[in-house]
């Protein structure tokens, strides 16, 4: 029995043109989005430059922020909130700081980073009343934000990895904070998830430089909270 024979399907002209149309339009957005991601990452970049110091050089602030990061289901803190946590602790300590603004997510009435981190401090013998909480750092410019606007912090060090640390410098800088940071890498054995996080923030500068640039209000902004002054007036 001879096999069915079937003509070869070939595209018209209608159907050719848009498929150039559509590989022209991805070929401008990859090349935008390319362009896009490293304007980013040089503000980012350049906007920290000088200011990422180590625990030892880093000059004396009253504030250190904490940026918080997820916690697990009892109220942890993760392995890279507890060594930011500690970074702080030593500055505290060191007399680099006199009060730690704990900023994280409380978005939900079971998650509370805040408490968890003000909770890990006082077990490790940072005074109570050394440590204000901020509910509402959903992000790093809500963090930034809510700290000069919120808590009327001025000057400040900034406390997280080290991948992450230029980024939270350049928002905080643009929004108005005398900042500089010190970086966390004790943590770099959890390959995986640092070569992650480390990926991300290329993404991450695009969407920081974006809110900036919008100088949008932060998720919840509120009244002036006097914690800050408090414990700064009470230490």
């Amino acid at each position: 029995m001879r096999k069915p024979s079937f003509m070869a399907w070939r595209p018209g002209p209608k159907f050719r043109r848009w498929s150039r149309r559509i590989r022209v339009w991805a070929t401008v957005a990859s090349v935008a989005a390319v362009v896009v991601t490293t304007a980013s990452d040089v503000w980012v970049r350049s906007s920290a430059g000088h200011h990422i110091f180590t625990e030892q050089t880093v000059p004396e602030a009253p504030v250190a922020l904490v940026l918080g990061t997820l916690v697990d289901d009892s109220g942890v803190p993760s392995d890279f909130l507890a060594a930011r946590l500690e970074v702080a602790r030593r500055l505290f300590v060191a007399g680099k700081v006199r009060v730690i603004l704990v900023s994280g997510d409380n978005m939900r009435h079971d998650y509370d980073e805040p408490t968890a981190m003000r909770r890990w401090l006082v077990e490790h013998d940072v005074p109570a009343d050394r440590i204000v909480l901020d509910y509402a750092g959903f992000d790093t410019y809500d963090s930034c934000a809510r700290a000069r606007r919120i808590f009327g912090v001025q000057k400040t060090i900034v406390v997280t990895q080290s991948f992450h640390l230029p980024r939270a410098i350049a928002v905080c800088r643009r929004l108005g904070l005398d900042a500089n940071g010190v970086g966390d890498d004790t943590v770099k054995h959890h390959r995986v998830a640092w070569l992650t996080s480390s990926a991300r923030e290329h993404v991450a500068s695009v969407k920081a430089a974006l809110d900036v640039l919008s100088g949008r209000d932060p998720v919840h902004l509120g009244r002036h909270e006097t914690g800050v002054e408090d414990a700064l007036r009470n230490g």
